[in-house]
C-alpha cells in the first residue's frame, strides 16, 4: 500500500480512526505481555523504527553490516522476508534467489553480509548461529517480542518524523513514541534539519546523510523517467534531483510492488515516446521481471554516519555484555 496523506496531521478521519488504534494498541501490548522473549546465545542487534516504513533502516543496516565486516565480526542479517513466498530459515543467495523468494530487502543485505530470511525470527537466528554467527542484526522487529535484543538502534527520517504521532491506522506509529525510544540504546536520524522527536530520551543521538551513489550522479543532465515502489516515494525523487537529473516523469507504486511484464512493457512505451532513460531505486531492481533488468538504469543511495563512533561503542559494550 502506499503511505496515507491523512497520516501527516491530527484530521477528521484519522480522529475517525482513534478507536480502531486503541485496539491496536492493546492488542500489542497484550502480546508483549505474554509472550517471553527468547534469549540467544550471540549479541542481537535490532535495526528498527516506530512507523510502518519509509524511514531508512534498510540503508541502515546495510552501513551497520559494513562497519561489522571491517571489525571482522562474522555477523547475520536474519530478516522475516516481507514479499517472499519462502517461510523458512533459509540462506539468501543473491544471485540465484528472487525477490518473490525471500523479498526484495534481503536480497540488498546478501550483498554485504550473509542473510537468513524465516517467517520465524526465532528459528531463523538459530539456524544463522549454527551457521557460525557471532552477531545478528536484525533488519525490522523491534516491535516483535520473540527475541530479545542486546542493542536497538531506532531510525528516523526527519522529513517524515513521527506523522500525526498516532497508532494504526489513526497514524504511521506502531506504538506510542515515548515508549518506544524509552526501549532503545540510540536513536538515528537520518538527514536531520531543525527535527527534534517529542518525548527525547536521554540516549545518544546519531547523524546520519544519504548521498547520490556514482551511479546517480551519472544521470546529472539526463531527461528521465523515474519510478519506484517504496513506501516514501519522494525520497527517492528527491535524490536523483540532488544528482542533477532531470526527471520528466515519475510513477509511483505501492510499496514492495511486485512488477509484471506489463507494468514494464507500460514504462518502457512511456519513456520510448519520450526519449526518456528508465530510472529505479535498487530494491525496485530486485523486484523486475529479468529479461528487463538492463534497459533500466538503478540509482543507488549511499548512507554515513557523521559520529560513527557511538555505534562502534555500542557494538562493543553490546559484545562485552554477551561475554560476560
Amino acid at each position: 500500500m502506499k503511505t496515507p496523506r491523512f497520516w501527516s496531521s491530527k484530521n477528521i478521519l484519522s480522529t475517525l480512526l482513534l478507536p480502531a488504534a486503541g485496539l491496536y494498541y492493546l492488542a500489542s501490548r497484550w502480546r508483549q505481555a505474554h509472550t517471553t522473549p527468547a534469549v540467544l546465545s550471540v549479541p542481537v542487534i535490532c535495526i528498527g523504527n516506530l512507523t510502518t516504513g519509509g524511514a531508512g533502516k534498510t540503508p541502515v543496516a546495510l552501513a551497520i553490516g559494513e562497519m561489522l565486516k571491517a571489525k571482522h565480526i562474522n555477523a547475520f542479517y536474519v530478516s522475516r522476508g516481507y514479499g517472499g513466498s519462502a517461510r523458512g530459515p533459509l540462506m539468501v543467495e543473491p544471485h540465484t534467489h528472487s525477490a518473490a523468494l525471500v523479498g526484495d530487502e534481503p536480497l540488498l543485505l546478501a550483498g554485504v553480509l550473509p542473510t537468513v530470511v524465516g517467517k520465524n525470527r526465532l528459528a531463523a537466528a538459530e539456524f544463522a548461529i549454527a551457521q557460525g554467527a557471532e552477531m545478528i542484526v536484525m533488519d525490522d522487529g523491534f516491535q516483535n517480542p520473540t527475541l530479545a535484543k542486546t542493542l536497538s538502534f531506532i531510525v528516523v527520517d526527519r522529513r517524515l518524523s513521527f506523522g500525526n504521532e498516532r497508532l494504526l491506522p489513526a497514524g504511521p506509529l506502531r506504538e506510542p513514541v515515548k515508549r518506544g525510544l524509552s526501549r532503545a540504546q540510540a536513536l538515528i536520524i537520518v538527514n536531520p534539519a531543525n527535527f527534534l522527536p517529542t518525548a527525547l530520551p536521554a540516549i545518544p543521538i546519531i547523524i546520519a546523510r544519504s548521498h547520490p551513489h556514482a551511479d546517480a550522479l551519472a544521470l546529472s543532465g539526463k531527461k528521465i523517467l523515474a519510478f519506484c515502489g517504496i513506501a516514501y516515494p519522494k525520497k527517492f525523487y528527491d535524490m536523483l534531483r540532488n544528482a542533477g537529473a532531470d526527471i520528466v516523469e515519475k510513477i509511483s507504486f505501492a510499496d514492495h510492488h511486485r512488477y509484471s511484464e506489463k507494468d514494464i512493457k507500460r514504462l518502457r512505451e512511456q519513456a520510448k515516446a519520450q526519449n526518456l532513460q528508465l530510472v529505479t531505486t535498487a530494491k525496485d531492481a530486485a523486484r523486475l521481471p529479468d529479461g528487463f533488468k538492463s534497459e533500466i538504469h538503478v540509482a543507488h543511495m549511499v548512507l554515513t554516519f557523521e559520529n560513527s563512533d557511538i555505534i562502534d561503542e555500542l557494538i562493543e559494550s553490546a559484545r562485552h555484555a554477551k561475554k560476560n
